[in-house]
């Protein structure tokens, strides 16, 4: 597995959560403020997309994941 698709899992997985947290109807309700959970990961995607920084991506390298080709899917 590459460092893009561990990125991708990691941020889809942490905004289902936060989402599943913070919203009233869930079954798994606990706050409203993991909505701004939801907010810092979706700010943090959007400022890589423009920067190309990813704190995670840093980690990932040094654990020895990795790096895809550049094809989509890889």
């Amino acid at each position: 597995m590459t460092i893009e698709r561990i990125i991708r899992i990691m941020a889809g997985s942490f905004i289902l959560l936060s989402l599943v947290l913070g919203i009233e109807g869930s079954p798994i309700f606990v706050s409203q403020w993991f909505l701004a959970f939801t907010a810092f990961v979706g700010f943090n995607l959007l400022q890589s997309g423009f920067t190309g920084f990813c704190p995670p991506e840093l980690l990932l390298a040094k654990m020895g994941v990795k790096r895809s080709n550049g094809s989509c899917g890889s």
